[in-house]
């Protein structure tokens, strides 16, 4: 056994509740094998799934993946529309394998720039696994951490403007309950595959305590050893929530 599947195996008890991930690099693995980079975002799907199997199998509460940004629309017209056209295939064809799986769906974004066809596909999705109780798959789709901010916000205004909500009652804990995933706990390990070191827009607000993790393989690629090494750094780090290590030391050993 290697080191990393050691420490991962000693440290069950600090698998993350919450895992969120943009995958990062499926343009450039077609075009490392000369494809069209359409190729690349159906392989992708493939890791998708086996990323989800993986997580349910070792208990992960939460799963959140980005799967189309706000900022995604600047790309050329044809790829936005390949995109689209295989979310909604995607989404056909694997609710049924989800939902016999006990997975929830969930989606987060602006739905509205989006047809109707896939609006109600989304939607369909949803209806068909709220009831499941194991893995919760959320799937960011025309989003933005931004985005969810400024909608949070213009939530809380129209209730103050209401008399519903007085400002003085505005604090972090209320504004969070406005946000997208705010019935679910917090992301605890933030996974970009890629290469590239950055977050990108992506759950501003709910990965202020995340542990982030980088690494260089392209999405495609991503498989459950490359899941397990980000498990295994999760795994040794410590999480201090502004407190000392001695604290935290204290605590778990209590």
């Amino acid at each position: 056994m290697s080191e990393d599947s050691s420490a991962l195996s000693a440290s069950k008890h600090r698998l993350p509740r919450h895992i969120a991930i943009i995958m990062d690099g499926n343009g450039r693995w077609a075009k490392n094998r000369m494809l069209p980079r359409f190729a690349g975002h159906k392989a992708g799907v493939e890791a998708v799934r086996g990323v989800v199997e993986n997580c349910a199998r070792k208990g992960v509460e939460a799963l959140t993946l980005f799967a189309f940004s706000s900022e995604n629309w600047r790309r050329p017209a044809k790829e936005v529309g390949l995109l689209m056209d295989l979310l909604h295939t995607a989404l056909g064809r694997e609710v049924k394998r989800l939902n016999e799986n006990n997975v929830r769906l969930r989606f987060i974004g602006d739905r509205t720039a989006f047809s109707e066809k896939l609006q109600s596909r989304l939607h369909e999705g949803e209806e068909e696994t709220k009831e499941n109780t194991g893995l919760t798959l959320v799937v960011a789709v025309n989003y933005g951490g931004m985005w969810d901010i400024a909608h949070a916000a213009r939530l809380i205004a129209r209730q103050v403007k209401d008399g519903q909500l007085d400002v003085q009652d505005i604090d972090e804990e209320l504004f969070a309950t406005f946000l997208s995933l705010n019935d679910l706990p917090g992301p605890d390990l933030f996974i970009r595959t890629g290469g590239e070191m950055r977050i990108s827009n992506f759950l501003l607000w709910q990965l202020a305590y995340a542990e982030l993790y980088f690494t260089d393989t392209l999405w495609p690629d991503f498989n459950e050893q490359t899941l397990n090494e980000a498990l295994a750094s999760f795994a040794k780090r410590q999480r201090r929530f502004g407190r000392t290590s001695e604290q935290v030391e204290q605590e778990e050993g209590a």
